[in-house]
């Protein structure tokens, strides 16, 4: 029984930190663009999140297998509690540090480091040609693949906007000014108005473009606008049903759980984690990568929901973390608003997550063996 809760307790910790980091990834163009604010899009984030890891049950067996371990290490290292339990608290520590600093870094090589580095703390050989060709090509190539198809995406869309004589409105912020009135001093009754009246501009955080125009005799703002939600959800949607199983993985050799309860309380602990510690994260991702408006944002979110549910369909482990970054850098770079030096410490933090989630998991298997926790 102790077993078990080392082994819960450590996976709980890593599912709490996933949700932390990654839960408003899928709905940060909705806040970064005006769209919605916060609470809103964490709101719909975390519902749409949900249901993904939910779907996982059926859709993303394939996972389920590459992350319990089989083919990269020894087979009977995969059954091992301590193996288990070293991994994830090595990829937790990883992403709980990444999130205490507002760093968006993928949870897939987290735990793609922690299998490594406590396999390589066990003795066990690595399988270099199971770690390249199933867990780095994908990794490496899909926000690449993100940043090329969201900048010429969004050029095409760009175009046929001009096209159909669709426009960007900017708004006049307007509101009631507190005027001071003050008694004379002569003893008459009337009050006299101190001061002039001033014009006052919205701040950039208060003002939004929105689209002027028709489409198919539809208001173009009444359908961006509900399919840049529907985009937000499709890719929360696939962060859950891609993620939720590389985290259940490790609690398959529970005897108390089986398949569908791990991924449930897999899923549970990754909407807490989200509900409670998404903003630092949130921040980064909506705010300090690049200005969007209505139309970059939803370009963002389909590129990302595309390639990402496509990778769950084929077992591919890509990153939601790397997809999703990589569109916001696609859209930067096109409008040339992208802000490198929080771009350059995102990719510095991701070539660091790898080799930190190794050396944190073998740090854990040594740990767990010598206290015996395990």
């Amino acid at each position: 029984m102790l077993t078990f809760a080392v082994l819960f307790v450590a996976v709980a910790c890593l599912a709490y930190a996933n949700g932390a980091n990654d839960n408003f990834k899928g709905v940060a163009t909705l806040f970064g663009s005006g769209t919605a604010d916060y609470r809103r899009a964490l709101g719909w984030g975390s519902v749409a999140t949900c249901a993904g890891s939910i779907a996982a049950c059926v859709l993303a067996e394939m996972l389920l297998t590459n992350f319990s371990g089989k083919g990269l290490v020894a087979a009977e290292l995969t059954s091992s509690s301590r193996y288990l339990a070293a991994v994830a608290c090595g990829a937790g520590l990883t992403v709980l540090i990444a999130t205490r600093i507002g760093m968006p870094i993928s949870t897939t090589h987290g735990l793609v480091g922690a299998l490594v580095g406590a396999g390589w703390a066990a003795g066990s050989p690595i399988s270099f040609e199971k770690l390249g060709g199933t867990f780095f090509v994908p990794l490496l190539l899909s926000p690449l693949l993100a940043m090329a198809s969201t900048g010429v995406c969004y050029l095409i869309l760009h175009a046929s906007r001009m096209g159909f004589g669709i426009t960007e409105q900017t708004c006049f912020c307007t509101g009631r000014e507190t005027i001071e009135v003050v008694p004379r001093l002569d003893g008459a009754a009337m009050l006299e108005r101190v001061g002039q009246l001033t014009v006052t501009h919205g701040t950039a955080i208060a003002c939004h473009n929105r689209y002027a125009g028709t489409f198919l005799g539809i208001e173009v703002r009444q359908l961006v606008d509900p399919l840049h939600y529907l985009s937000a959800g499709a890719v929360s949607f696939a962060r859950g049903l891609n993620d939720t199983p590389k985290i259940a993985a490790l609690l398959l050799t529970a005897p108390l759980l089986g398949k569908a309860g791990a991924i449930v309380a897999v899923a549970v602990l990754i909407l807490i984690g989200g509900l409670v510690s998404a903003r630092r994260v949130a921040e980064t991702m909506s705010r300090k990568i690049t200005p969007l408006n209505h139309g970059q944002g939803l370009t963002a979110n389909l590129v990302t929901s595309l390639v990402v549910l496509a990778a769950s369909r084929w077992g591919l482990p890509v990153s939601t973390t790397h997809v999703s970054c990589g569109a916001l850098f696609g859209i930067g770079t096109v409008n040339r608003e992208a802000q490198w030096k929080t771009i350059g410490t995102i990719l510095l933090a991701w070539v660091t997550t790898l080799p930190a989630g190794a050396i944190l998991g073998a740090i854990a298997f040594w740990f767990l063996g010598a206290f015996k926790l395990v």
